[in-house]
């Protein structure tokens, strides 16, 4: 002690700390340590300096801020993060230097110019638990920077750690505003339509692998609803990123924009099942509506349906004709045919080779129960594009062929299937049938207007086909959809920036999707593009050497054979942005000598 008078107060705090540093040390002891005082001189400093935080002190690797308000201590977090990915981008190195922060708001005691206590504490637990380049809040900092900025939150639910008696509700935050400054919005387009999000429904089965069948159950209720031009309706992505987290409605509420959350569970034994339902309002907490319904399992479909129908009115929803005929059940699946369908789903949903061999797989077993059944096969098609787009085939054009053969089946078995005029959309883009393409994707819309995943078939279809102002957008009333939207989202948001010579816009959208995804090679060599447009040329020739470094085989080439821009010149726009930043060179055969 020195004498110094001891404080208590009430402060925001930033822990931070260099992911895998022990290993980088090992690899480059004297090089890493340069390279963290360049991150902490370049990068940390000022961000700490621009929002008023102060930097207590460094523990080795690691930092510990003190901020008076928790929106400056995370607008700082999320300034670091993304100049960091800048830094890492600008020095090129193999093993880039990646930070992960915590941060909490309590009480910490002040002792000369040092703190500590539970507030401190609590900020390193969290630290802890935030992923490579990510940010971890604490609920305290969470109620405090709620609807003040830009960003978008994912409660992880409770969390047991070291030393912290209580197990501690964590947040991880992303930036959440698009491109050019504008944040998603969070109220519907309509304010007087009523908004509602369907929670993943829990599973109450003594097997936990009947978890699908109640996801099943949920988002076939969410597709019912997303047929009603009076509703707002979030999608799947969003609503059950809450699935195994201690929310309150109210807070799902808020996070999603809608004033309506439905809650509910599946229990199934034997040839009975067991659905219950609640009706929430997100305001308030307050039970608008619930109901159980004991049934046999071939009656599911005619519990949804009722289930859909009480939704509907507890809101005091006027269906139109044209909803009504939307929500008239064309065909009703074979029971056991729509159960291997929702597994098959589920893999698809995955996105790996291996799981779209599996849902192809037990798809297939499926169309032999019920050779129409429309879904199974638009699922098919849809895994065989993505074989194709990834280079996952034995044979590509095989796979594409495959995948418009499988869609025109879905659309002959049931024009009025969404999902199967989904799934041609998407094959016909890539087989460049650009009129098809635009035409089912604008039927989806007609056969579902508030779904997510046909918004985001007319903007691909738009980013290609060669219409990228309405694909910004149609991505704008996505994610309205989708308040929790998906990387792609950021790809798509890109393109269409680079599309119309925006190049800063695009640099933006794709930074943001680096923040989520760090290893994604065609950002960075999108970035080498735009900063090429721009004069950047270091930046250019940092991010060319990031994304070679991620995927070396990606080559120039091959893109240009496989992506469906219905105007060369688009796809000519990004070779002469790296052109000009001089990656790329004309070899004698008219190819260019490099890799993108």
């Amino acid at each position: 002690m020195t004498g110094e008078r001891v404080q208590r107060k009430l402060a925001a705090i930033l822990a931070g700390d260099v992911v895998g540093y022990s290993r980088l040390m090992g690899g480059d002891e004297d090089g890493t340590h340069s390279r963290l005082k360049d991150l902490l001189q370049s990068v940390v400093r000022p961000a700490i300096a621009a929002h008023s935080g102060r930097l207590v002190k460094l523990l080795g690797d690691g930092v510990l801020v003190e901020f008076a308000s928790a929106v400056d201590a995370v607008a700082c977090a999320l300034q670091i993060q993304a100049r960091t990915e800048e830094w890492n981008a600008a020095t090129a190195e193999a093993q880039p230097m990646r930070l992960r922060i915590g941060i909490n708001v309590g009480d910490v005691i002040v002792e000369d110019d040092d703190i500590h206590g539970d507030g401190v504490n609590v900020a390193a637990r969290v630290e802890a638990l935030a992923e490579a380049g990510g940010i971890c809040l604490t609920r305290a900092a969470v109620d405090q920077v709620r609807d003040k900025l830009p960003i978008r939150i994912e409660n992880k639910g409770k969390r047991t750690v070291k030393n912290i008696a209580q197990p501690l509700e964590v947040f991880h935050v992303f930036p959440g505003a698009l491109a050019g400054g504008e944040a998603p919005r969070r109220q519907t387009a309509d304010g007087e339509r009523p908004s509602i999000a369907v929670l993943a429904f829990d599973n109450m089965s003594s097997d936990p692998e009947q978890g699908f069948f109640s996801d099943g159950i949920a988002e076939d209720i969410i597709t019912d609803l997303s047929k009603i031009s009076q509703l707002h309706v979030i999608a799947r992505n969003s609503s059950f990123a809450y699935r195994g987290s201690a929310v309150s409605v109210p807070q799902v509420g808020a996070e999603l924009g809608v004033g309506y959350v439905l809650e509910g569970s599946v229990r199934s034994s034997g040839k009975r099942v067991r659905v219950t339902a609640q009706l929430i309002e997100a305001a308030t907490g307050g039970h608008v509506w619930a109901d159980r319904f004991d049934r046999d399992l071939t009656d599911i479909f005619e519990v949804q349906d009722e289930l859909t129908r009480e939704i509907v009115e507890a809101l005091r929803v006027r269906l139109s004709p044209d909803d009504r005929q939307r929500l008239a059940r064309r065909k009703t699946p074979d029971l056991e045919a729509h159960t291997l369908f929702l597994r098959g789903r589920e893999h698809s949903f995955r996105h790996t080779r291996h799981d779209n061999l599996e849902a192809r797989r037990i798809l297939a077993r499926a169309l032999e129960i019920e050779p129409d059944y429309a879904a199974a096969r638009a699922r098919i098609a849809f895994t065989r594009v993505i074989d194709y787009v990834n280079d996952w085939a034995e044979d590509r054009g095989k796979a594409l062929a495959e995948a418009l053969a499988e869609a025109r089946a879905a659309v002959s078995a049931d024009e009025a299937d969404a999902q199967a005029q989904f799934a041609f959309a998407i094959a016909s883009l890539w087989n460049r049938d650009f009129e098809a393409a635009a035409a089912a994707a604008a039927r989806c819309l007609d056969l579902e207007p508030n779904s997510r995943q046909r918004h985001l078939a007319t903007a691909h279809v738009q980013v290609f086909g060669g219409d990228p102002a309405g694909a910004i957008e149609t991505l704008d009333s996505y994610i309205r959809l989708d308040p929790l939207y998906p990387d792609i989202v950021l790809h798509f948001l890109a393109e269409a920036h680079i599309s119309l010579g925006r190049y800063e816009e695009a640099i933006g959208a794709l930074r943001q999707r680096l923040a989520r995804a760090p290893s994604s090679a065609t950002a960075y060599n999108l970035i080498a593009a735009c900063c090429g447009h721009l004069g950047r040329l270091d930046e250019a020739r940092s991010a060319w050497a990031e994304a070679r470094r991620l995927e070396p085989g990606y080559s120039v080439e091959e893109r240009r054979r496989i992506l469906p821009f219905r105007d060369p010149a688009d796809f000519e726009r990004r070779i002469e942005g790296m052109r000009r930043a001089g990656l790329l060179d004309a070899g004698g055969d008219g190819r260019y000598q490099a890799h993108w």
